[in-house]
């Protein structure tokens, strides 16, 4: 999906070790698959083993979890899916674009690929092969994320997890990542969703638009006890500065917050923005840092990415927050595939690091081209400079009446600014994720639609 999977992950993980709680196993079925409308002929037809019709399917007595219900309809990036399938039913010979879900699309470099597939071949040998790993992650690879990502920031392998409470309060950027609401909701943190405004109760929405160069005004923000921050953000593209992260880490030091931050774009900072929050002075007290290499390497599919929980990160009675992530981190998980980790450890070697460069370097000229082309026909275009997403502000204008415009007149997914919360509505997110000569006839299009 659009953002890092480790945040997702801490977005659950952090409210259970916060404030434990009991949790209902729920069963979400999928939606009717769209089927075209067919006239069926009026013949009464009953298969004899067919139950009556007035029984019903069994249920159990098992309570579902009453969280699930606040959610709003499904899942962002499901309900596109959804609307794309059915465009495609209307139009069965459109050649779609996708630039849609923040999905890559260029293949992983061979130097990362040789690695994983040299411990797969590994396993077929007696001296090769290895079951169970640690579930924090492999020692050595754990070393080289500290020294690759986090040289001279104080952070040590220890610190380091490679991964895949109800009574707390968060805060999120208004746009954001929905995985950080919707996981919220469903560890029962909010009230009712307030359909006037669009918000679930008990969020602190941080409002993020161009008027405030995308960054909250912290001083009208009340105090709630999780901050989720993604910088770059997903959807705006927008970095924060050093100064604007020196203001959100004294904010939290100063409200006993705890700062959930999203770094999973941090390679594609191509100015001075922290690339990480523990490049701040004192962030070590008050955040925890996610991120992967799903959109450096392309492991959309592979999976791998890891959480920095500092020793130095308390709870209020004084216990390590990384002695209860290490406890979740064992009993619910099994450590990240061994391939997958080896792969990690070729994406840190030099040549890995540099192949990695390359992949980015080739998203961000995507990205330039999709700016010129939305700059060249009147657009306000923001993001972009420091990550693979453009932001584009339609005034005035419904984003997912935008979208079904997209969609339908030029046969282009993009992403309802809506979808991200309130404060995206107006806007439509453009992926930079795709081959160049989609990127390229997706800007004809666009242009045509537009002129």
């Amino acid at each position: 999906m659009a953002a890092s999977p480790a945040a997702a992950a801490a977005a659950a993980t952090v409210s259970s070790f916060v404030s434990p709680s009991s949790f209902s196993s729920v069963k979400v079925s999928k939606p009717d698959r769209l089927r075209p409308a067919r006239r069926a002929a009026a013949v009464n037809v009953r298969c004899v083993s067919s139950p009556p019709a007035t029984e019903t399917s069994f249920k159990t007595k098992v309570p579902r979890n009453a969280n699930m219900a606040k959610l709003q309809a499904g899942y962002l990036f499901p309900e596109i899916a959804r609307r794309r399938a059915a465009h495609l039913l209307k139009f069965p010979d459109a050649k779609i674009i996708s630039l849609g879900i923040g999905d890559t699309t260029e293949p992983i470099p061979d130097v990362i690929t040789n690695a994983m597939a040299e411990r797969a071949h590994a396993l077929s040998t007696v001296d090769g092969y290895s079951g169970y790993g640690a579930e924090q992650g492999e020692k050595k690879l754990r070393a080289a994320i500290a020294a690759t990502y986090y040289a001279d920031l104080g952070i040590e392998e220890t610190d380091i997890f490679v991964l895949f409470g109800s009574n707390v309060k968060i805060a999120v950027q208004d746009p954001s990542y929905p995985a950080y609401v919707d996981s919220s909701v469903i560890m029962g943190q909010t009230g009712l969703y307030q359909e006037d405004v669009q918000k679930y109760g008990n969020i602190e929405y941080m409002k993020c638009s161009p008027e405030n160069g995308f960054f909250p005004d912290l001083s009208s923000v009340p105090r709630t006890d999780i901050i989720f921050f993604c910088s770059p953000n997903n959807p705006t593209g927008a970095a924060a500065s050093r100064d604007q992260l020196t203001k959100l880490v004294k904010f939290a030091k100063d409200n006993g917050s705890i700062i959930v931050y999203d770094s999973a774009y941090a390679m594609y900072i191509s100015d001075d923005s922290p690339k990480s929050i523990f490049e701040i002075p004192g962030a070590k007290e008050v955040a925890i840092e996610t991120a992967s290499f799903s959109k450096y390497a392309g492991f959309t599919g592979v999976r791998l990415g890891w959480t920095v929980v500092p020793k130095e990160l308390l709870f209020s009675d004084g216990h390590p927050v990384a002695k209860d992530f290490n406890r979740i981190v064992c009993t619910c998980f099994n450590g990240a595939s061994n391939i997958s980790q080896a792969g990690g450890l070729g994406c840190l070697s030099p040549e890995g690091l540099k192949a990695m460069s390359d992949v980015v370097g080739f998203y961000k000229e995507n990205t330039k081209i999709i700016v010129d082309t939305f700059t060249s026909l009147g657009f306000n275009v923001y993001g972009a400079k420091n990550a693979p997403y453009v932001w584009v502000h339609f005034p005035g204008r419904n984003s997912w009446d935008v979208f079904a415009e997209i969609l339908e007149k030029a046969h282009v997914v993009t992403t309802p600014g809506s979808g991200f919360g309130p404060g995206g509505e107006g806007f439509v997110r453009v992926s930079a994720f795709g081959h160049r000569e989609n990127i390229i006839e997706a800007a004809r299009r666009l242009k045509q639609l537009y002129k």
